[in-house]
């Protein structure tokens, strides 16, 4: 790489008024260009460090050796994806407003805006970037930098980056798979290939400049792809300086365009999306992307990626049944029909077909991750990213801070850190405490939520008719358990969103303050954050309905009670099994409407109203750049919120389907369509992402496994002491019949009553005693759902041997079904292996090959000018000794 002029930065004495945190901040004598992290041949550490010389350039106004970009106006091409030259190719845009044509009277904020501007851009320059500016043709205010790596910054950074480039085509053969129908199936579901044609697949090695040779380039300008050229650009972009205040170095794009210097900072999409480019060089994948992913008529295709019992209703039965008051002194005795509309719906989900749903959902996670894994070594290996944790470059916000000199254990050599062990100790001290108030917040929430249950159930039982009354069909599904919970569940989601809202920020703020290393290593720290956040936040209500709810309410002549105020809230005679599927209706619903929302429909809204304001201009062509500049933009963690919301679903999914077994169903119709409208949304509503590589899906993999297996603990122990199954299968086989029972076969007749102790109204103390103005007549005995002994008996209000039969079997059932399906998992995380046998082949081929095409020919090369330089030396001897022989 030939010598460039100096670097330009800043130096000025005054505060930057830019400041945004001390992020991008580092002594300029203490951070070089690269980090003692990235090792590199000497040569081109050296190079690289000698791009980066600070001169001192004296005041402000005595800067004048800025070098600029060329001005050219827009040559009509809308399409187009070059300077105007037609030969380089735009890689980044980054767009400002022009201070000179603001209207302002800051002018000493503008030009200084503008003088830091000047000393940015200058510095790319030096650092082999190619500029080009043009003025917006809708708005003369706005200026467009284009931004060109030429082919020898592409080479010298894709070494530096440690990027894996082309080495040679594939030669492995393909193996045909015995499923021939199979097949068949999977090429319907596939893209069309005559439309979006397979790549072709190549072995890939870390690109070495002085290697060149070696790698497989047949036409430089297609060598390195646009994702790859983009995210050259963007490393160069986040690290160039372009300020120095009292030895400090700024540096860094995202803190340009955070300060407002820059508007925008984005790669360019490479076409329409609705037609395809005039250009015939371009590639349309826009367009294409659009019509094979985006399109509703793709979406059944893969993604380019390369026992009711009837007498609680019977009126003659549940009828007839008082049922003691479910509070304090405002709530009546209550018939147990009205609970009727109830426990129809109950019998949907509280069946034995739960039971075989949760074990087989307990197996399908376990295919679902080992088969993921699978796909994912495939992934790592066609997206060159095996091995990408040795190569990853350190973040620009954590080389800033290596202040401090510490020696290296392994290399015995100085390397500068961030903070030291005291200071790294007191910082995860810090961020520990920041991220247990917040889990601390939303348990104090849901005691809230609780306490309103208790509140609002007495007015509801107060207000809400007692009997049912056929012609009105609103009693029969209004009842106070029904409109308790529904509410509760409404306001559970209002509060979910606006903690998840608050928290995002506190989170990143607390990562940001814990200064990750790498940005694999930033994504993990915030990840772990967000998901320990947003798992207490979303499940711990439905943790409270399915365990706890219900369980330690003593009975009516003891009821226990919260806080020493509100009477602890019962289930519904047939459990809270229907209220946890009320709650996770609510909340995942709620979820995906509002998910769709705030990423669909406000972005297209933000869009549309863009588009109203330029309307009188729209007669005018516009550049691609212009045209991708009002676009929306993505965001650093716009697909880490995909992660995240994917994830949540998927703990839905499988922490509680044993309640709610139309989960998964609803979970894949709205991935399939948030698939497509996902696909929509990056075609045509978004700025293009700056391209990024990850080896894997990070903490996320050990997070779903996590899940995985505490899903087998929650179902089973809903299906066992939330559900009513065990309940109903012990009094079958046990109490329906002698000795306990009086039926001559097993049956579920008298299973009700069976459930349903007897409780002495004049056993009520005064502060537990129901409502004397009761509808319902005056009486001596009111049932409750407990398994206890009746008045009168030696043992009163004991639990009787109906409730430890019912503890054993539940206790039973639950050691059962874990070691039965946990046994299941790990034969099946033992039998498929995590790379398939054609991947690992081509793995080792790629190894073979780069050892032999580099290593072994460097060897080569190395013996073959030894070679030559012996021969020279012995010439150099004979021609000396052959005078004296003469």
């Amino acid at each position: 790489m030939k010598k460039m002029s100096r670097n330009v930065l800043l130096q000025m004495e005054e505060e930057d008024d830019d400041d945004d945190g001390d992020i991008g901040d580092v002594p300029a004598s203490r951070r070089p260009f690269l980090t003692p992290h990235t090792h590199l041949p000497s040569s081109l550490v050296l190079e690289n460090l000698g791009q980066t010389i600070i001169p001192d350039l004296g005041s402000l106004e005595s800067q004048n050796d800025f070098r600029t970009p060329e001005f050219e106006e827009f040559n009509g091409k809308s399409d187009s994806l070059f300077f105007n030259d037609g030969q380089r190719r735009i890689d980044f845009v980054l767009v400002y407003e022009d201070e000179s044509r603001k209207e302002t009277s800051k002018k000493g904020t503008n030009e200084k805006q503008r003088r830091k501007r000047q000393a940015y851009e200058s510095n790319l320059i030096c650092h082999g970037l190619q500029l080009e500016a043009t003025r917006s043709v809708l708005d003369d205010k706005l200026v467009f930098v284009k931004v060109h790596a030429p082919w020898e910054v592409l080479c010298t950074y894709a070494e530096i980056m440690h990027i894996k480039l082309p080495l040679k085509p594939n030669d492995l053969k393909n193996r045909s798979s015995a499923f021939g129908t199979l097949n068949w199936f999977t090429k319907v579901l596939s893209v069309d290939e005559s439309i979006i044609k397979p790549e072709q697949e190549f072995f890939t090695a870390p690109f070495e400049k002085n290697r060149m040779n070696d790698f497989y380039i047949v036409d430089r300008d297609a060598f390195f792809n646009p994702a790859t050229r983009s995210r050259i650009v963007y490393f160069i972009l986040s690290r160039v300086k372009y300020q120095l205040i009292n030895n400090v170095s700024k540096f860094g794009i995202n803190r340009l365009v955070n300060s407002g210097i820059y508007k925008a900072a984005f790669p360019l999409h490479d076409c329409k999306f609705r037609r395809q480019s005039e250009d015939p060089s371009c590639p349309n994948e826009r367009y294409l992307l659009y019509r094979e992913w985006a399109h509703p008529r793709s979406i059944y295709k893969k993604q380019p990626l390369d026992l009711i019992s009837k007498e609680v209703c019977h009126p003659d039965i549940g009828g007839k049944i008082i049922m003691c008051p479910q509070c304090d002194r405002l709530c009546p005795f209550w018939k147990l029909n009205i609970t009727c509309e109830s426990s129809k719906k109950l019998c949907i989900f509280d069946s034995f077909g739960t039971l075989v749903f949760a074990v087989f959902m307990g197996v399908w996670v376990t295919l679902f991750l080992e088969f993921w894994k699978r796909r994912q070594a495939e992934l790592e290996y066609e997206w060159d990213t095996v091995e990408l944790q040795q190569e990853e470059q350190a973040r620009p916000e954590y080389e800033a801070r290596c202040t401090h000199v510490v020696i290296n254990e392994i290399t015995q050599e100085e390397e500068r850190i961030p903070f030291t062990a005291w200071g790294k100790c007191i910082r995860i001290t810090l961020c520990a405490s920041a991220v247990f108030f917040w889990i601390l917040l939303i348990i104090a929430s849901v005691i809230g939520i609780i306490v309103y249950r208790l509140s609002v159930f007495i007015v509801f039982s107060a207000k809400l008719p007692k009997n049912i009354n056929g012609t009105d069909p609103i009693q029969k599904y209004l009842t106070p358990q029904t409109a308790t919970s529904i509410t509760a569940s409404i306001i559970s989601f209002i509060i979910i969103m606006i903690l998840n809202t608050i928290y995002e920020k506190v989170a990143i703020m607390i990562t940001n303050f814990e200064l990750p290393r790498t940005q694999t290593d930033y994504e993990n720290s915030l990840t772990m954050k967000m998901f320990l956040f947003q798992f207490v936040n979303y499940y711990s209500s439905c943790f409270y309905i399915a365990f706890f709810k219900g369980k330690f309410v003593g009975y009516p002549g003891d009821p226990v009670y919260w806080l020493g105020k509100y009477r602890n809230e019962e289930c519904d005679p047939g459990g809270c099994l229907l209220e946890l599927t009320t709650q996770l209706t609510i909340i995942m619903g709620g979820k995906a409407i509002w998910n769709n929302i705030q990423e669909v429909l406000l972005p297209w809204i933000m869009n549309l109203i863009g588009r109203f304001h330029r309307v009188s201009r729209s007669e005018k062509i516009t550049p691609r750049w212009e045209q991708d500049y009002h676009l929306q933009p993505m965001g650093k963690l716009g697909l880490f919120y995909e992660y995240l919301e994917m994830i949540i679903q998927f703990g839905f999914v499988t922490l509680f389907v044993a309640s709610f077994p139309l989960a998964p169903l609803l979970a894949l119709v709205n991935n399939i369509l948030e698939i497509r409208v996902d696909a929509w949304k990056l075609t045509t509503q978004f700025r293009r992402l700056v391209p990024e590589k990850a080896q894997d899906i990070g903490a996320w993999q050990p997070i779903m496994q996590g899940i995985a297996i505490l899903a087998v603990v929650t179902n089973a122990m809903i299906i066992a002491f939330t559900s009513d199954m065990i309940p109903r299968l012990v009094y079958y086989w046990s109490f329906s019949v002698p000795p306990y029972g009086d039926h001559t076969s097993y049956t579920m007749e008298g299973y009700i009553n069976n459930t349903l102790s007897i409780f002495k109204v004049a056993d009520f103390k005064n502060k537990s005693k129901g409502n004397p103005y009761s509808e319902l007549g005056n009486h001596t005995t009111c049932r409750y759902r407990d398994f206890r002994y009746p008045p009168g008996h030696p043992q009163e209000y004991k639990h009787n041997i109906y409730y430890w039969h019912v503890i054993a079997a539940k206790l039973a059932f639950i050691i059962v079904m874990e070691h039965i399906i946990y046994s299941v998992k790990f034969f099946i995380s033992y039998a498929i292996p995590d790379v398939s046998k054609r991947t690992k082949s081509k793995i080792q081929r790629e190894k073979y090959l780069t050892q032999k095409l580099l290593h072994e020919n460097h060897l080569k090369d190395m013996t073959k000018n030894m070679g030559v330089i012996a021969e020279r030396m012995i010439e150099a001897v004979d021609n000396n000794l052959r005078p004296k022989l003469e």
